[in-house]
């Protein structure tokens, strides 16, 4: 597959619709366009009807992986001034294209030790990956995709998830004094949080966190009884350490831990750029699928935006580019 074919490959993908929760019409896809290729294509099943696709010839040496749900909102893919545009066209279908064109370069000259992992699942929880998880290949090496400008990933940071709650007591908004608005706390205590200290690394950076979303309240004439917040910690080193510091803002709210996935360091090779990234991946949940690599073409900065795009010649820059570390990798000596 050239690069032109990869970009209609990663066209149609990005044409259906596979935003978290919907994926199953993409893995049907996927699995007829393998099984085209003479693939060995196992579906393994996630949720519901929901599944990853996992193809092979031989046990493989090298696994490419990456995810093909998407955020939402959906929109189809387009082409203009040497850009691919769609939902997914960096993150990550565009990726995929490219893992598997340098799979096919691969098999074409005589290589039949690498493998393709497509997840569900990545942008909402992981779950894909963790169904993967129990059911390794057997690989030396999982080369994730995800959109790196093309470097490789030196480390990725970890992410904790924090839902913070307030309890109040509801009124007659005409008489606050008869009740206790667990609005103001939860607010008091986002506001606290500006003011915390939060760890650093010297190679990662600092942690930072967002606000991801807010409820309270049931009615404007009402004293809220109830209100709560998620918040989207970006770690770079212990979990259990900003979870302690995230604790001092008890008793205004009580602190519930939703979710964490640690910090990564990353294999790389030599001739290739490399860099740190701020985000979070499958990588962590892959553990058994073997020592881990992050590389892919475009940039996180448009993923999630209403201009995601992934330029043309970078996407074929990364099927070279992929090729050439799965070969590398293969060919490296191993205990």
């Amino acid at each position: 597959m050239d690069t032109l074919g990869a970009v209609a490959f990663a066209r149609e993908l990005i044409d259906i619709d596979s935003t978290t929760g919907l994926e199953q019409a993409a893995g049907e896809w996927l699995v007829r366009q393998l099984e085209r290729r003479g693939y060995r294509v196992e579906r393994q099943p996630v949720a519901g009807r929901r599944f990853n696709v996992f193809a092979r010839d031989e046990t493989p040496v090298v696994v490419l992986s990456t995810h093909f749900d998407c955020v939402p909102p959906f929109f189809p893919s387009s082409e203009r001034e040497g850009k691919l545009y769609g939902r997914g066209a960096c993150d990550a279908k565009g990726i995929l294209a490219a893992q598997v064109a340098a799979a096919d370069r691969l098999r074409a000259s005589g290589e039949r030790r690498v493998g393709l992992l497509f997840v569900v699942g990545e942008e909402r929880g992981s779950e894909g990956a963790a169904a993967a998880n129990a059911q390794p290949a057997g690989s030396t090496f999982l080369i994730n995709g995800e959109p790196t400008d093309n470097r490789l990933g030196v480390a990725t940071r970890g992410i904790l998830r924090l839902r913070l709650t307030a309890r109040g007591r509801a009124a007659h908004s005409a008489a606050p004094e008869q009740g206790e608005s667990a609005i103001d706390a939860l607010i008091d205590a986002l506001m606290q949080m500006r003011t915390l200290r939060w760890p650093e690394d010297p190679e990662l950076g600092r942690t930072f966190y967002s606000i991801g979303t807010i409820e309270g309240g049931i009615a404007p004439n009402v004293i809220s009884p109830s209100a709560s917040a998620e918040v989207m910690f970006r770690i770079v080193g212990s979990a259990d350490e900003v979870l302690r510091i995230a604790e001092r803002l008890q008793p205004r709210v009580t602190v519930e831990e939703v979710l964490r996935v640690p910090i990564v360091r990353l294999h790389t090779v030599p001739g290739l750029p490399s860099a740190v990234f701020p985000f979070t991946t499958d990588v962590p949940l892959l553990d058994r699928w073997g020592t881990p690599l992050l590389f892919g073409p475009g940039s996180f900065l448009v993923a999630h935006t209403a201009e995601e795009h992934v330029r043309i010649d970078e996407l074929g820059a990364a099927i070279d580019a992929y090729q050439r570390i799965a070969a590398s990798l293969i060919a490296a000596p191993r205990a």
